[in-house]
């Protein structure tokens, strides 16, 4: 039997911090005078309690170590319980929604994906689009951690290549965890105090300088702007979609970085790979839209390079409508959607890691079926890769489009249109943010889908979010019997 005590204790906690957190955006709406900071303040009281209940009930457990079986346990327990707690504050207070809208709007933060179900964002109190940005920010480096300690442990999709990088946590998570984690909030807020004095010197508000540096370096993608990033023309897109692709880099680079070690972000195969494709699919739309619509080259390139960069990094922003740009411009869109950041940042979806070692082993094979009898490894970095990795790598691509076609189908018999599913699927599944189709407000909002559509989505951005695998063995009576 395995013991859920660890588990509990360290959730536990986590709660009670996100309770903590709370108190910022009560403090705001507070000092300006709106009513709302009881909701918040109440929404803190119950999420406090109600962790720090959880992590005494646990403490007596407590161990310097994690076995595997509980890793797994921890990193769903998380997203699962902390957006109930986190959707509190918009249940109680505003904008009122019910349970499903609030659950939706506080997983599609903490898993970074940037989709809402608010039908109107102008109108929400500070507090409140405070908080959603909070919830990314909070979700993107909670994320950024599992990827780095739990994840290569867990052996999911292929992470387990990154064990060799300096960050072998086997039988010593806990301890190897806090070490990671300092390293990391440093890097983390450094970044973002940065992003957000950029964006206050290119002319945003100092709330809206905050919130937009939250949600950048989260690449979540939540606005306090129905409108979304498109009130920030010009240089703030330029700015953005620098930060953005930083997020998307891998933090152990950046922790390298602080140590003295330049090369290796450079060299990175992944960094290397990741920017190359961004440049391919700016200059490719950028040459469409100029021969399809004869556009002028400065602004076409700066709405492009703006709305590609967010999408490949799953950020989600948005300055334009892209539906406007034609049909090639969507399709490379939603295969940049689908690629998403490196490995160890705040970029979802697949990752470019795994697309390299799917090509290699693709291209591995290919020169094996030429000479048979010939022993050809599979390489990556100038390294050979365990076939264990390859295999992993292979699954998770498997069940990733399995997973993605049965979401399009699941939506689809929810009564959605065939593109609102398809996108919707698309968006969920590789946290990206928006979506298209009837069913979606002009605002970007899901908030008209019913209600068996929004749990599919929360159930996409859950298993998107948690690469798959470490959700999906949860579900083996194997697991909980060992």
């Amino acid at each position: 039997m395995i013991d859920l005590r660890p588990v509990g204790y360290i959730i536990g906690l986590l709660i009670s911090v996100l309770g903590v957190a709370m108190l910022i955006p009560m403090a705001l709406d507070f000092h300006r005078g709106d009513e709302h900071w009881r909701a918040f303040l109440e929404s803190a009281i119950i999420t406090i309690i109600s962790g720090a209940l959880l992590a005494m009930a646990s403490q007596n457990a407590l161990r310097k170590t994690l076995t595997l079986q509980q890793s797994f346990i921890l990193t769903s327990g998380v997203w699962l319980a902390l957006p109930f707690f986190g959707s509190l504050p918009f249940m109680i207070g505003a904008p009122g929604v019910s349970f499903t809208d609030a659950y939706f709007e506080a997983m599609s933060g903490m898993t970074t994906t940037g989709t809402t179900a608010f039908p109107d964002l102008d109108v929400l109190p500070w507090g409140t689009n405070l908080w959603r940005a909070i919830l990314q920010w909070l979700g993107g480096l909670g994320i950024v951690i599992v990827a780095m300690i739990f994840l290569p442990v867990m052996k999911v999709g292929g992470m387990q290549y990154f064990r060799s990088e300096g960050f072998d946590t086997l039988g010593k998570i806990l301890p190897r965890a806090m070490d990671i984690s300092t390293q990391m909030i440093r890097i983390y807020v450094g970044l973002t105090v940065l992003c957000a004095t950029v964006y206050a010197a290119l002319g945003m508000t100092a709330f809206d300088a905050v919130v937009h540096a939250l949600t950048t370096m989260s690449t979540g993608g939540f606005s306090n702007y129905n409108a979304s990033f498109g009130v920030y023309k010009g240089a703030p897109e330029y700015a953005s979609s620098v930060f953005m692709l930083l997020a998307a880099m891998p933090f152990i680079r950046f922790i390298q970085l602080t140590q003295g070690h330049v090369a290796p972000l450079w060299r990175d195969p992944q960094v290397r790979a990741f920017l190359r494709w961004n440049l391919y699919a700016i200059l490719m739309i950028v040459a469409y839209r100029m021969i399809r619509h004869e556009a002028s080259l400065l602004p076409t390139l700066r709405e492009v390079t703006f709305n590609v960069v967010s999408t490949f990094t799953g950020t989600g922003y948005a300055s334009e409508d892209i539906t406007k740009w034609g049909h090639m411009a969507f399709v490379v869109l939603i295969i940049v959607g689908l690629i998403g950041g490196c490995t160890a940042s705040t970029g979802c979806s697949v990752k470019v890691f795994r697309y390299l070692i799917l090509f290699e082993a693709i291209k591995t094979q290919i020169r094996r079926l030429h000479s048979p009898h010939r022993v050809e490894p599979v390489r990556f970095d100038h390294r050979q890769i365990p076939e264990e990795v390859v295999n992993s790598v292979v699954s998770f691509f498997s069940f990733f489009i399995l997973t993605f076609g049965l979401l399009i189908v699941g939506l689809s018999l929810t009564g959605l249109e065939t593109q609102t599913a398809m996108t919707a699927a698309w968006t969920a599944i590789a946290n990206v943010g928006p979506a298209w189709g009837p069913e979606v407000s002009p605002t970007g909002s899901i908030n008209a889908f019913p209600e068996p559509a929004k749990w599919l989505m929360i159930l996409g951005m859950f298993l998107g979010r948690l690469e798959l695998l470490s959700v999906l063995v949860l579900l083996l009576p194997r697991f909980w019997r060992e």
